[in-house]
């Protein structure tokens, strides 16, 4: 498939570029992306989770009343579980929510977020990610062109002046090639590739 690029100054065509149509013309199938994020979104939570078992709460390690004679039912300590303020039984500890994702079908899933964002009409290349580091003025060029919500990816290295002119524009993400991943893609309105961007992509992909 073939697209126009675009010149960041000032949104006119400066030429068109050929779009593999085995990365960005794939019928997007929602179960491989949603496994792909979930796979993203799980060995990216904390698990840091946890809660205090009955040998670490400060209550005294005395029996509670003795063992017979009561008339109520025998206890050790106030840390049990079935106390206020005891232990919790069998309670969340940290540990990795990591799962295994076999690497080709990621690349699938980087492929069908790529072709989503193509046949939604959601995908621009511009002609080159460059900037002198002024938030202002990069501000106003994105805000000519539209991107409300965008995630701009690069080639193997973002431009130093427009990554710092992007930094505090509310709703622009800059991530170089090797960074690109399918959650980043899907939750932005916007996706936008530069020329040295797309080329990074396809050799990755292929």
């Amino acid at each position: 498939m073939k697209l126009d690029v675009i010149r960041l100054e000032d949104g006119e065509k400066a030429g068109s570029v050929e779009l593999g149509g085995d990365i960005f013309g794939l019928e997007p199938r929602a179960d491989i992306l949603h496994r792909v994020v979930r796979w993203q979104r799980n060995k990216a939570q904390a698990g840091t989770h946890k809660v205090k078992t009955r040998s670490e709460t400060s209550y005294s390690s005395r029996k509670v009343y003795r063992q017979k004679g009561t008339g109520g039912a025998r206890h050790g300590d106030r840390n049990a579980p079935i106390f206020r303020k005891g232990g919790v039984y069998k309670g969340p500890t940290p540990r990795s929510h990591a799962h295994d994702l076999p690497k080709k079908f990621r690349a699938l899933g980087l492929k069908h977020a790529l072709s989503a964002k193509a046949r939604a009409g959601e995908l621009v290349v511009i002609e080159a990610a460059e900037a002198e580091g002024k938030t202002a003025l990069l501000a106003r060029q994105v805000r000519n062109l539209g991107w409300k919500r965008a995630l701009v990816i690069d080639g193997a290295e973002v431009n130093g002046g427009f990554a710092r002119a992007a930094r505090n524009i509310e709703g622009l993400d800059v991530l170089p090639s090797a960074g690109a991943n399918v959650y980043d893609i899907l939750r932005r309105d916007t996706l936008v590739l530069t020329k040295a961007g797309v080329e990074a992509l396809e050799a990755r992909l292929r």
